[in-house]
């Protein structure tokens, strides 16, 4: 499949619900979804009011040709409109700010730029709950939702640790600096993550693969942090390069007790 990675789907048909009363259904039982895929060029009254439902609740929409919908559709009866739904509920940030409060611990947060693969985001989950983190934040756009893929990749960690979904994540970024909170970008031209700061506040912002981490996201970052390479290859698999990064915070961390 193509255009927004849409490869978890298949996989997490259940996610989907089809049809227009079921949609609008979802939509106003307070159900959380990620995406919803509309009939380009629909005019028809109920699919304009399931898409006025997107817009009230800040859904990412996709206006898409009908062969793009009958691939997607695990049931041939779409009429015009899949939604996705989230496998589990998303956290706010406050929420996430609320567990570092209550922990007695400065906040130690996870953000994500463009990560779309749902065994990646399952696998930072994982290493965010084991290293202590008490939460990852992720973008509305240009990013893989809490898909069951994610879910089991996790093995149980969305159980423990809170997902924030985000409009803006450089907007985000700029709120939380106001909590006193510093922000360190997984960058291979910064400075070696063992010569930084990474105690205290903070929140380590990791990109994708192919193209790491937004400008703008990068230049409203604090520090730039960057892990010793010593092979042949220019770079890591995200959750590898998430895994070392929040394991050197962990490590200053008990150094700094």
């Amino acid at each position: 499949m193509s255009g927004d990675k849409f490869e978890e789907g298949m996989e997490d048909s259940r996610q989907l619900v089809e049809g227009r009363n079921a949609v609008l259904e979802a939509f106003r039982s307070g159900r959380t979804i990620d995406k919803l895929y509309v009939l380009d060029g629909c005019k028809d009254g109920p699919v304009q009011t399931i898409v006025r439902e997107a817009r009230k609740n800040d859904t990412v929409i996709r206006f898409v040709a009908r062969e793009r919908l009958d691939q997607l559709s695990q049931t041939g009866r779409h009429q015009g409109v899949i939604a996705q739904a989230a496998a589990y509920a998303y956290a706010s940030v406050e929420d996430i700010l609320e567990r570092a409060r209550q922990k007695g611990e400065p906040p130690f947060l996870i953000l994500l730029d463009g990560i779309e693969d749902p065994y990646n985001l399952g696998a930072i989950i994982r290493t965010a709950n084991q290293a202590g983190a008490h939460g990852v934040i992720i973008p509305k756009r240009r990013a893989v939702g809490l898909t069951a893929v994610v879910a089991r990749t996790s093995a149980g960690a969305l159980n423990y640790t809170p997902v924030a979904k985000v409009t803006n994540l450089t907007a985000t970024i700029q709120q939380l600096k106001k909590e006193g909170i510093w922000f360190v970008c997984a960058d291979m031209a910064g400075e070696l993550m063992y010569r930084q700061n990474l105690t205290g506040p903070i929140g380590l912002v990791v990109g994708s693969e192919g193209e790491g981490v937004s400008k703008l996201v990068r230049e409203n970052c604090d520090m730039t942090a960057a892990i010793p390479m010593r092979g042949d290859i220019d770079s890591l698999n995200a959750s590898v390069a998430a895994g070392i990064l929040a394991y050197e915070i962990v490590r200053q961390r008990i150094a700094a007790i």
